[in-house]
């Protein structure tokens, strides 16, 4: 991790850094004890910054997290490809013991929300708020629905 990387997790109060070293050890370990002890501190570690990433998470890639792990939840079977972006609140949750594949070089905007079996292709964009439970093709752009009024209040004489 560059030193300009650094200083920018620090001066954020993340400091992810720790959290990702945890993540490559536990990776690395095999099963048993030493393995479940790094697993708790991922876990903690991740809670302290607001956030929840499932012990069996694969990540391609260090992933940038504008907002650092805020509201973050990430299932432990979900597949995340390199060079992603993911802002805060978001949700990459399971169906079934079954979530979401991501590809290469995605942005998954704030509050988007990723469910189930599917797989989301390259150079995809989430925007905001998008709750995606389909299959998405390499370079498009998912947007949440458009507005809806449900009601309208009467005016009131005051």
């Amino acid at each position: 991790m560059s030193i300009r990387r650094r200083v920018i997790d620090y001066s954020r109060g993340d400091n992810l850094h720790h959290f990702w070293k945890l993540y490559r050890l536990q990776k690395k370990a095999k099963a048993g004890f030493l393995r479940d002890i790094l697993t708790f501190l991922m876990s903690r570690s991740a809670h302290r910054h607001g956030g929840y990433v499932g012990p069996d998470t694969v990540f391609q890639g260090i992933p940038t997290l504008p907002h650092g792990l805020h509201g973050i939840f990430i299932s432990r079977f979900a597949v995340i490809g390199e060079e992603c972006w993911i802002y805060q609140n978001v949700t990459i949750g399971e169906v079934n013991r079954k979530a979401p594949v991501i590809g290469n070089n995605c942005l998954i905007g704030a509050g988007a929300i990723l469910l189930g079996d599917i797989k989301i292709g390259n150079h995809v964009r989430i925007g905001a708020g998008a709750v995606v439970n389909t299959d998405v093709p390499d370079n498009s752009t998912v947007v949440a629905q458009a507005v809806r009024i449900i009601e309208r209040a009467q005016q009131r004489d005051l």
